[in-house]
């Protein structure tokens, strides 16, 4: 029995880059003997195991044979006779399938290493298009590593488009896609990760609602929206690491180029709350992700001009968001729309930039006494009204004064 440090360690530690997680492959072993050695098995697909004292993952060494459609119709055979090259060829790209052994040296049947100084993500073997996964798995690397100026291979990007074209890619399910998207949306560079998606026909079947943006030109801009918002996206993952903030702001900005698009009004809908509410649930998204999607497709418009919204109505959309309870939801719609107006827009001849009032609406309204209002007597939905009252009446005088503010400063 031999253990070999594998595949994500390597190739970080190589590049330099933060180690998350180690991943160990067993060669020359079996269920009973890693049972026996106290070992806790996991996975049913094929036996990977939890070490006892340090919970790191330990694989056995196996090789993968295609049988079924998707990235699960497989059947795999974890023999003690399955050699380390064999393990290492099932693997993905080359740069994954490096070993090291107890004594520091690597193992690379592949090439990984030359590869990882070409900047290069290059399929192992012509396996790689029985794996549809893989194509979501490509996309994430090149956006994980696209600081460092990997691109990828030409012939794996073919092999990409066969599996869309044999109509592979529609067997991933959903929930790996969105996994493989979050972690692209972690990267630095989440937008190449869309990008590549496009370039192999892939963004297409996946996520239809990027896609058509490619077949809409900029009401102003002779260039398409898709472009724009992968764009956005990129500016504002130099900001933030929030997953749900980047995905929300992209949201937000393509809401308003739709929006805003004359040249569109029958496709203005496509991103209203519905379908936002619809793209969440297929895409299985999490809940504080999906919150944050679903407010800012709902109330962009609203948002975008909220000083033309009456004090009545701002309270009433800060009840609808619960903003009193959850705080850091205006915090995060304001980054949204700040991100987008600073890109964009110069607020040094016009009246208000709408991220900052709406932070300062939230604050003003939070200033009125709430345990004075307790001790009026009142009950029930009275007692709410009266809050509501008075937030009213709070925002609305500081609308007031900051509107002749403004006034004596233009003049």
């Amino acid at each position: 029995m031999k253990i070999y440090l594998v595949g994500g360690a390597i190739r970080n530690n190589l590049l330099k880059l933060p180690i998350k997680d180690k991943d160990w492959v067993v060669v020359g072993s079996n269920i009973k003997v890693m049972l026996d050695k106290n070992y806790q098995q996991v996975g049913k697909d094929f036996p990977v195991f939890i070490h006892p004292k340090t919970g790191e993952e330990y694989a056995l060494a196996r090789i993968d044979q295609k049988i079924g459609l998707g990235h699960k119709g497989f059947r795999t055979n974890c023999s003690s006779k399955v050699t380390l090259k064999e393990d290492l060829l099932r693997r993905d790209i080359t740069i994954n399938a490096i070993a090291q052994d107890s004594k520091g040296n690597y193992i690379d049947p592949y090439n990984g290493i030359n590869d990882i100084n070409k900047r290069v993500i290059k399929h192992v073997s012509k396996a790689f298009q029985e794996d549809p996964l893989r194509v979501l798995r490509v996309a994430r690397f090149a956006a994980f590593l696209s600081h460092l100026g990997f691109y990828v291979f030409h012939e794996t990007m073919i092999f990409m488009k066969k599996i869309v074209n044999n109509g592979e890619i529609k067997n991933i399910s959903i929930e790996r896609i969105w996994k493989e998207t979050e972690k692209a949306l972690k990267s630095k560079n989440p937008e190449i990760y869309f990008e590549i998606l496009y370039k192999c026909g892939a963004l297409s079947i996946l996520f239809p609602e990027i896609y058509i943006l490619y077949n809409i030109k900029h009401h102003k801009q002779n260039i398409n929206i898709g472009k724009m918002s992968l764009f956005l996206l990129s500016k504002i993952s130099k900001i933030t690491n929030k997953i749900d903030v980047k995905f929300s702001s992209f949201f937000y900005y393509i809401s308003k180029q739709l929006y805003e698009n004359k040249n569109v009004e029958e496709l203005k809908y496509i991103y209203s709350y519905n379908l936002a509410l619809k793209i969440c649930k297929r895409l299985k998204i999490p809940k504080k992700t999906k919150k944050l999607v679903i407010c800012i497709s709902r109330f962009s418009g609203f948002i975008s001009n909220i000083y033309k919204q009456t004090s009545e109505e701002i309270i009433s959309f800060f009840n609808i968001i619960d903003v009193w309870r959850n705080p850091k939801i205006i915090k995060k719609i304001v980054f949204c729309i700040d991100i987008y107006q600073i890109k964009y827009f110069s607020y040094k001849k016009i009246y208000y930039n709408p991220a900052t009032y709406l932070n300062n609406l939230f604050i003003i309204s939070k200033k009125i006494n709430i345990t004075k209002i307790l001790k009026l007597g009142l009950k029930g939905i009275n007692i709410r009204n009266e809050i509501n009252r008075l937030r009213v009446n709070i925002i609305e005088k500081w609308r007031n004064d900051y509107k002749k503010n403004f006034l004596t400063n233009v003049k």
